[in-house]
């Protein structure tokens, strides 16, 4: 993959009519180290966020080690690319099949469940398929329904068991396994380390009333980046809150404490390339939108970074919003993005911050969605892990304890 200095360097040597990608391997593996540095316990990557292959070994290239995998299609892609690689199958929904290949074919250990169904289904999936007997290698962990109020995007809705449902699972799922945990998820972009705190407490309140020894306890995701109009505290405030309720837990002496950072490692790693193709007042015709790298930008109304990568435009910034290259009237995206005033059609844009679900989630629809690659030297437009953003002298955060 050729190496560009930046953007504008792209655009003046391509010209191009499609949207382009820019990676920055750099700036994945600066937040890679990050983790793995400063986070108190094993780090697993959240592979839905961005399955690219040069990604994940960038990421391992970096130190992670562990994968979140939500589906036996990011259980193969993970295993092909990475062979010793620990896959942990953390959807709490699965197919027997699923279950089953990843288990006998990829030696993924580590599975997530929210139901007994679900219990039973991997159980009886991981079984020998010639005498029958049952896996005593299993790695379970109980999904517990928590709060996302602190986030951005929730995720409290379609997962999860309730707290009076967790103690007689995490007692039904200690019979097949002997290294039990639990595992939640705050949601999307949390602006509060104490978003975890809450969800602790909860995990707090199953343990002791199911009185089964724990072995695991994993925070899940959640860890935010930065875009317009969410600044989120330092990340090293959380995982300090993380780590001083993780220990008032009533778990095994040994007990890990695990994350699942996807939007954290990876939304810094890509950017996108995009061309006016046509200006109506405060609205401008790009050529990618809700079906391409913008489906954020469109669905949920989140706002990324941009920047005019034409010399000549010298008015005052206004703000815009995007229209999408397809046919449908949904290719909409509000923003605002500011922007020039003067600028025009055959202008490009970049976006950035779109290395967490963006750039994954373009389609074909319409015919649109083909996208050229390229490796740019330069800084991501937002960081959380170049040094820009300086710690406060004070540390306010303090336990709820």
């Amino acid at each position: 993959m050729h190496t560009y200095p930046d953007a504008h360097s792209v655009v003046s040597a391509m010209a191009p009519d499609e949207p382009v990608i820019l990676n920055r391997p750099h700036a994945a593996s600066r937040a890679a180290k990050f983790f793995t540095e400063h986070f108190p316990g094993k780090v697993l990557y959240a592979v839905k966020a961005n399955p690219s292959p040069e990604l994940i070994r960038v990421l391992w290239d970096a130190g992670i080690t562990h994968y979140d995998v939500a589906s036996i299609a990011e259980v193969r892609l993970v295993r092909a690319e990475l062979a010793e690689a620990t896959l942990c199958f953390m959807h709490p929904i699965k197919t027997r099949k699923a279950i089953a290949e990843a288990y006998h074919q990829h030696g993924c250990k580590t599975f997530s469940l929210d139901t007994m169904e679900e219990l039973h289904k991997i159980v009886e999936a991981c079984r020998d398929p010639e005498t029958g007997a049952a896996a005593n290698d299993l790695r379970l962990a109980v999904r517990l329904r928590v709060s996302s109020e602190h986030a951005q995007l929730s995720l409290a809705a379609k997962f999860g068991c309730d707290l009076t449902e967790a103690p007689s699972l995490l007692q039904e799922a200690r019979q097949y396994c002997d290294w039990l945990g639990v595992c939640f998820h705050v949601g999307s972009q949390a602006m509060s380390p104490f978003a975890f705190v809450q969800a602790l407490d909860r995990t707090r309140a199953a343990i002791a009333e199911a009185s089964v020894v724990i072995d695991m306890i994993d925070v899940g995701g959640g860890f935010p980046s930065v875009y317009p109009g969410l600044e989120p505290p330092p990340l090293e405030d959380y995982f300090k809150i993380i780590h001083q309720h993780f220990y008032a837990l009533p778990v095994a002496y040994n007990a890990e404490l695990w994350c699942e950072p996807g939007r954290a490692l990876c939304a810094e790693y890509s950017s996108v390339i995009v061309k006016v193709e046509k200006r109506r007042g405060d609205e401008l015709y790009i050529n990618d939108g809700a079906y391409g790298a913008l489906y954020d930008a469109a669905h949920v109304d989140w706002r990324f970074p941009v920047v005019a990568l034409a010399d000549d435009l010298r008015d005052p910034l206004m703000d815009f919003a995007f229209y999408g290259p397809t046919c449908d009237d949904a290719d909409y995206m509000a923003g605002p993005f500011p922007l020039p005033a003067d600028i025009k059609a055959g202008d490009y844009i970049e976006v950035g911050m779109l290395g967490a679900y963006g750039a994954a989630m373009k389609t074909g629809f319409n015919g649109f969605g083909d996208a050229e690659q390229f490796i740019v030297a330069d800084e991501p437009m937002a960081s959380l892990f170049d040094g820009s953003r300086k710690r406060p002298e004070a540390d306010n955060v303090i336990s709820l304890r």
